[in-house]
């Protein structure tokens, strides 16, 4: 009995010990198979995040080009700032100390060890930041950064607790806030070095410039259409971290350089950028007007000097209006009509808007007719005070009640009699005129790397009724941009080339070297040179007989006014008037070609573009060739009258606005300054210089900044 009960329990043992077997075999197997599938299958995904667990990659932002004058002068500069960033799974960890949730015995020989281990690994330096030292809270954390950053408790607590990776708190902070967050050692919290934009002469060819948004990518201007050459590419830097967020004294830490954005160079000189904003900003301000805009352009070149329209807005904050109207008016709007009326600030009118150029175009019709020899300085006009060639219609010359008689095709141009040129239209032709309208460029985009260029509006010939002849020759029922028609009259003022409008003429790297040219393109010619001639010495009989308030003794002015009613809505509204000239200097070698529009002139004041715009855009090229060094040539009688009007211009240099305003108005001169600036700033250069001779009420232009 007792021998079977022994071989039973030998049974149940060894029975036992192959279930053991069994039990231990299939885990092993298990362990092998899932071991497996961790290092083979899974490995990579789970290396990847262990080092997004003890890794940080930081982004070393590149530094944005500099956007240059013509002369190197700086217009656009990022300059170095810092930024707050944060981890928030970082400020989320629990910000006890490791040995805090042990009981007494098992702590006291857990930070016993802490302490031999860090006095084998670690430096001195090192050892007392092996043990976390931080204790705040997401909110105690999100309170001091608060108070240092000035900003809402409430929303830098949500970033740094939000479910992201990586935030960034604040952008552009002072060297002091950067110092003061440092010193407070806040767990995920980050200081890094960062770029901020700066336009350092302020509300100054913002139309030109664009500006960036906060992640540094342009959004208008210049810095939009040059974005990928400006960017540049960033850096970064990865390092091993603690649970803490702190780098690790002995782990791997990579750097990868940033490169900075190359140095865009424009055609804009800045000198005859400040001519035009300040010209742009009288006669707004003279005229009580809605908008002032001012182009000016190498016509050889094709190169825009200086693009000017007011009001305008400062890039450095470009949603708020400097326009103290402006702002009244913004006061009491939506979010939606805000965007809207921010959108509308930005638009560049010298690109993005079409308008009815009226007496203007007037030159693209007689520069056709010349060409194709359906008219000549010998044609002869008559003026009765009604287009009596196209039956049925009810069209007058806008001296209907005083008409012109007979006329010269010179003083037909003089007069801007709509008469006349409706018989110069009929005389071309539907197909010819369609063909220059094309040629000179108003059916295309002119070019210019410049977003949002807008197209003109003309009718082809079989949509073209000679009313509708007729009526375009003399400038209505057109649609152009103020750029199509600049780079039109520089075709006629240049020997016949159409050009592509220029505003960049090279990339550069930070030493100046130049990476890229952008050569001056001829799109085609349009006119002979003999015409251009001709066209040249009628603009300067119209500028000097016709438009007199374009006269100046000394420089041979030729242009041409214009006085547009405006159409809103498909209607020509009564009372409001876009008043413009375009004009051209010195006719026997043309350097320059200015437009000068002026949108809605207070009408009680003046609206015919003769007395608006005229005066402004003949004292801008003035100014011009003055500054080219362009010696006035006067005949006998001219010298005798500006002999008597000679005067020296004053050193004004580091004198207050006060003072230097004060000298030239003794000196019988007059300044750029025509808003309301601060009296006590200093003048830093002038032009034109100190000891120079100039006629009386000539400008000087006073620089700030």
């Amino acid at each position: 009995m007792k021998k079977r009960e022994k071989i039973t329990t030998n049974l149940q043992n060894k029975r036992r010990m192959l279930f053991f077997l069994a039990c231990f075999f299939l885990v092993t197997i298990a362990l092998v198979v899932r071991l497996g599938y961790i290092q083979l299958i899974k490995g990579e995904e789970y290396r990847k995040q262990a080092m997004e667990n003890w890794s940080r990659d930081i982004t070393i932002n590149a530094k944005r080009g500099t956007i240059y004058d013509a002369k190197g002068k700086k217009l656009a500069v990022s300059v170095n700032s810092y930024t707050v960033t944060c981890f928030p799974a970082d400020v989320k960890k629990s910000v006890e100390s490791p040995v805090d949730t042990l009981d007494e015995e098992e702590g006291g020989f857990i930070e016993l060890l802490l302490k031999k281990l860090n006095k084998t690994m670690f430096t001195e330096e090192t050892a007392a930041e092996s043990i976390p030292v931080n204790t705040k809270t997401p909110e105690e954390i999100a309170q001091i950064l608060s108070e240092i950053l000035e900003m809402d408790y409430e929303e830098v607590l949500e970033k740094i607790t939000a479910n992201y990776n990586y935030v960034i708190v604040k952008k552009w902070i002072t060297e002091e806030q950067a110092q003061k967050i440092r010193e407070q050692e806040l767990s995920g919290i980050n200081i890094i070095e960062d770029n901020k934009r700066v336009y350092p002469y302020g509300n100054f060819a913002p139309y030109v410039l664009g500006f960036t948004n906060i992640d540094q990518d342009g959004l208008y201007g210049v810095e939009a259409t040059f974005n990928e050459y400006l960017t540049g590419v960033p850096g970064r830097t990865v390092v091993n971290t603690d649970a803490y967020g702190r780098e690790l004294p002995f782990g791997y830490n990579e750097y990868y350089e940033s490169k900075d954005g190359l140095g865009v160079v424009l055609t804009i000189d800045e000198v005859i950028q400040h001519y035009a904003e300040s010209a742009a900003q009288k006669v707004l301000t003279d005229f009580n007007a809605k908008r002032a805009t001012i182009l000016v352009m190498d016509p050889s070149t094709g190169d825009v000097l200086a693009m000017a329209s007011k009001p305008d807005y400062d890039p450095n904050n470009p949603r708020v209006p400097i326009d103290e109207n402006l702002k009244a008016e913004w006061e009491n709007l939506s979010n939606e009509e805000l965007q809207k009326a921010w959108f509308d600030m930005w638009r560049n009118p010298t690109v993005n808007d079409v308008y009815e150029p009226g007496s203007t175009f007037k030159l693209i019709t007689v520069a056709s007719a010349l060409e194709e020899n359906a008219a000549s300085l010998s044609s002869k006009y008559y003026c009765d005070g009604f287009v009596r060639q196209i039956p049925n219609e009810n069209i007058k010359c806008w001296r209907y009640y005083r008409p012109h008689g007979d006329q010269t095709l010179s003083e037909a141009l003089q007069n801007s009699c709509n008469d006349a040129l409706a018989q110069i239209g009929l005389d071309v032709g539907k197909d010819l005129f369609y063909k220059y309208l094309r040629s000179f460029g108003f059916e295309e985009q002119s070019g210019i790397k410049l977003n949002g260029e807008a197209l003109g509006i003309v009718k082809k010939p079989e949509n073209m009724k000679d009313v509708d002849l007729v009526t375009q020759a003399f400038g209505q029922g057109v649609a152009i941009t103020p750029i199509q028609l600049t780079t039109a009259v520089s075709a006629i003022a240049n020997g016949g080339n159409l050009m592509e409008p220029r505003i960049v003429k090279q990339l550069i790297d930070e030493e100046g070297n130049i990476i890229k040219n952008f050569d001056t393109k001829v799109r085609r010619r349009v006119i002979s040179e003999e015409t251009s001639k001709i066209m040249l010495q009628l603009m300067k009989e119209s500028a000097e007989a016709g438009t007199k308030q374009a006269y100046r003794p000394g420089y041979r002015i030729g242009g041409k006014s214009g006085t547009a009613q405006k159409v809103i809505d498909g209607r020509y509204v009564d009372g409001k008037f876009i008043s413009s000239f375009i004009g051209v200097a010195p006719v026997d070698n043309p350097k320059a070609v200015v437009l000068v529009m002026v949108d809605e002139p207070d009408s009680s004041i003046g609206y015919y573009g003769s007395i608006v715009a005229g005066p402004v855009a003949a004292d801008l090229l003035e100014n011009i060739l003055k500054y080219y060094d362009v010696e006035p040539v006067y005949t006998e009688e001219e010298l005798s009258h500006v002999e008597q009007q000679v005067v020296e211009v004053p050193n004004l240099l580091g004198l207050t606005i006060a003072e230097a305003t004060d000298l030239l108005i003794k000196a019988g001169l007059e300044s750029n300054i025509t808003m309301e600036v601060d009296a006590e700033k200093i003048v830093k250069a002038q032009f034109p210089k100190a000891g120079e001779q100039v006629v009386k009420k000539s400008m000087v232009t006073l620089i700030l900044n």
